[in-house]
C-alpha cells in the first residue's frame, strides 16, 4: 500500500501545478474544476475509505501549503471527500464504478460536498444564503469537475474478460 501513496503523490504534484497555473484560465463564473478531487475519488474507490481519508488529508495539506490558502481548510474538505468517496469502494464493483457513468456521478456528488465544505470555511461573506452556498458554490463546481472527469471515464482501462 505504501507504493500506492507514493504513486498518488507523484501524480498529485503535476496536477497541483496544473490546478494552480492552467485551470484558472478556463474558469467559468469564478468556478474552477478540481483535478485533485478527481485523483482523490479515483484512489478512494480503488483503495478504500481509510486510505481515501488519509490521502485526502495529505492532498489537502500539501495544496494548502503550495497555494498559500488557509491551512487546514482544503485539508478538511479533501479528507471529508476521501471519506465519502471511500463508501463507493467495493471490490466487486470497482471496475464498474471507474469505467462507467457512475464515476462521473460519484465525482459530481463528492465534488459538490467538497466545494460546499471548502467554501463554508473560506467565505468571508456572512450574508450568503443557503441556496447560494449549495448551488453557486457547491453544485456548479461539482458539475464542472465531473465534466472534466469525462476523459478519465472514457480512457479508463476496461477489465479483460476471463
Amino acid at each position: 500500500m505504501r507504493s500506492e501513496y507514493f504513486y498518488a503523490l507523484l501524480i498529485f504534484i503535476p496536477l497541483a501545478i496544473i490546478q494552480l497555473t492552467v485551470l484558472p484560465f478556463i474558469r467559468f463564473n469564478q468556478v474552477v474544476p478540481d483535478l485533485i478531487l478527481i485523483l482523490l475519488v479515483y484512489y478512494s474507490i480503488r483503495m478504500g475509505q481509510i486510505h481515501g481519508t488519509i490521502l485526502g488529508a495529505l492532498f489537502g495539506l500539501l495544496f494548502d501549503i503550495i497555494s498559500g490558502g488557509i491551512i487546514g481548510s482544503m485539508m478538511f474538505s479533501k479528507a471529508l471527500s476521501g471519506f465519502f468517496a471511500g463508501y463507493f469502494s467495493n471490490e466487486n464493483k470497482m471496475d464498474q464504478y471507474l469505467s462507467s457513468y457512475m464515476f462521473l456521478l460519484i465525482v459530481f456528488l463528492i465534488g459538490t460536498i467538497d466545494s460546499i465544505v471548502y467554501s463554508f470555511f473560506t467565505t468571508s461573506e456572512l450574508n450568503t444564503n443557503l441556496f447560494s452556498l449549495v448551488f453557486n458554490q457547491g453544485i456548479i463546481p461539482g458539475f464542472y469537475t465531473a465534466i472534466l472527469a469525462l476523459p478519465m471515464m472514457i480512457f479508463a482501462p476496461k477489465k479483460m474478460a476471463t
